[in-house]
């Protein structure tokens, strides 16, 4: 693997750059890399200039305990100057009210004498941290001095919302994980993490109201072997939730990392492990759950089951008062465990086969006065929003919310393409960028994959080229667009090291879209940083995916 040499005699100013000066990804807005380094050594001390950075100062201290084998002690002071020459062997931490007020912008300088981070609020100190840590060694190190090299950087997200969705509806992901992968997000810059809860496969929060939600629907029979429609079923019952305690305790732990959560309910599609639960929650709760055709089904077909099998299924939530009230209790429950301002409900892949044979909700289309079964959709969302607006929350949801017309405060996830996204901000709704095209990271990233996968090609270039700013708008349209996310669907990935290999690199280059701005993005100067990066990956003990970067080879 070629290696990346830094000429340290050289004063490199970095402004819409060449990022060969300081190896930081994603790309630091302005950076400069000076002669010297500065050595840390279990003796410096971390100086805390207000004490709402203790969370960043914690952060550090338990990312040198776990991969370096070092803590420091904590100082508390009432306030500080930057070129203090008191300051000797020192990371200085100053939230300084009086610096740029963009929620994550920083300082960070690096002298002879200390670490000096500056920002006008908490995450800025936060983000300065990460800077930090991609400065340090990259290998393990006993007991003793780490060499960090002199610098100046001034930097600042480009989009407020930097995000990535875990799907644990498919497959079941262990508590402890889940945190791993926050700790991965926050490590990259990124502060959203949407978690996908229900599926058709799995319903994974538990809800105390409705107890047959994880007592039923976080269970399957069994699973296909092979791509959908499977060439076998592994007749193994697959099971598993997180309970409210759990919950609690993974929403701190992001929080802790500036990271919101926000969780995903989905409806009134996707709805097969709740209506297992609760038939009385389909159109026809005396039908059987329909099985896909080549499916080989585990056990019992008669009844209402969770699905065994991928894609999409026709037995969706019915419109019912009942329905709604099913759901106003299960947000209630879900509100009191995410503080989120956004609740996400899905309304993606509602087949309206059993609403046009439904004799109820072709009777309600025409009370309501509804255009078709897209209306009724709309009416179904727009009724859960009214509900989620009544307690203080929006709404986030697929673009498909955008079929018979727009629920009035909701926020646009444009998937399928950019279309929805666009059509949303001329709308002057907000939207989040995440097109198949370019951030579905469950999607193959090499040409020669050595794993199933669920399909499609996206390699690591790919994603990097992403500009979630569309030149269809106009720069007050484009105002709407308050971020990019990246999504990893889970039905082709089990455990926690298919999701490493599949999000690494992909995350990183992610990292930089969310973050650096256009002019400092360079392709191939980031395949150089990338280098120094698997590294990181190494120190972490993570899997990675190296294929994908030079032709998808």
């Amino acid at each position: 693997m070629k290696k990346l040499f830094v000429s340290f005699g050289i004063l490199l100013s970095v402004c819409g750059f060449t990022q060969q000066s300081v190896n930081i990804i994603p790309a630091p807005q302005k950076a400069e890399l000076k002669a010297g380094t500065f050595a840390l050594s279990p003796a410096t001390k971390i100086v805390l200039i207000s004490t709402d950075v203790q969370r960043s100062a914690a952060f550090l201290n338990n990312y040198l305990g776990k991969f370096y084998d070092t803590r420091l002690p904590f100082v508390i002071q009432a306030k500080a100057v930057k070129d203090d020459p008191e300051w000797q062997n020192v990371i200085v931490l100053n939230l300084n009210k009086s610096a740029s007020g963009i929620t994550g912008a920083y300082t960070l300088s690096v002298d002879n004498n200390k670490v000096y981070i500056e920002s006008a609020n908490e995450e800025g100190i936060f983000y300065g941290i990460q800077s930090l840590i991609q400065l340090l060694p990259l290998k393990k190190e006993k007991k003793g001095i780490m060499p960090v090299a002199q610098c100046e950087i001034s930097d600042a997200p480009r989009f407020a919302y930097r995000g990535m969705m875990l799907d644990c509806g498919r497959h079941f992901m262990p508590a402890a994980f889940v945190k791993q992968y926050i700790d991965f997000l926050a490590l990259h810059k990124m502060n959203t993490m949407h978690w996908h809860l229900t599926e058709d496969q799995g319903w994974r929060i538990e809800i105390k109201k409705y107890p047959k939600l994880t007592a039923v629907g976080s269970c399957r029979n069994g699973t296909i072997i092979g791509h959908h429609p499977g060439t076998a079923n592994d007749n193994k019952k697959d099971c598993g939730y997180y309970t409210q305690e759990q919950i609690k305790d993974i929403v701190k732990y992001a929080a802790e990392r500036y990271i919101t959560i926000i969780p995903e309910i989905e409806m009134p599609g996707h709805a097969s492990a709740a209506i297992a639960a609760y038939p009385e929650l389909s159109c026809f709760p005396g039908e059987n759950t329909p099985v896909a055709q080549g499916v080989q089904w585990s056990g019992d077909t008669t009844g209402k089951y969770v699905q065994q099998s991928w894609g999409v299924y026709p037995d969706v939530f019915v419109p019912s008062e009942n329905t709604f009230t099913f759901l106003k209790g299960v947000l209630d429950e879900v509100m009191e465990l995410f503080p989120s301002k956004y609740i996400h409900v899905g309304g993606d892949e509602c087949p309206k086969d059993y609403w046009k044979r439904s004799q109820f909700c072709q009777d309600l289309i025409k009370e309501k006065n509804l255009k078709d079964e897209h209306g009724l959709q709309s009416y179904f969302i727009s009724t859960m929003e009214k509900y989620l607006n009544s307690k203080g929350r929006n709404i986030i949801g697929w673009d498909e919310i955008l079929e018979g017309g727009l629920a009035p405060n909701a926020t646009v996830m444009s998937w399928r393409g950019e279309t929805g996204g666009i059509e949303a901000a001329k709308q002057h709704h907000d939207v989040i960028m995440t097109p198949t095209t370019y951030v579905y990271v469950d999607y193959s990233q090499s040409k020669k994959e050595d794993s199933l996968t669920i399909g499609g090609y996206l390699p690591v270039e790919t994603v990097y080229s992403y500009d979630p700013l569309p030149a269809q708008l106009s720069a007050q349209e484009q105002a709407f667009i308050k971020g990019v996310q990246a999504n990893l669907w889970t039905e082709y990935i089990s455990n926690p090291s298919k999701v490493e290999y599949m999000v690494f690199p992909r995350m990183s280059a992610l990292s930089e879209v969310g973050w650096s701005s256009k002019n400092n993005k360079n392709w191939p100067d980031f395949k150089q940083r990338l280098l120094t990066q698997y590294k990181r990956y190494d120190l972490w003990q993570v899997k990675y995916n190296t294929k994908g970067i030079n032709n998808g080879e």
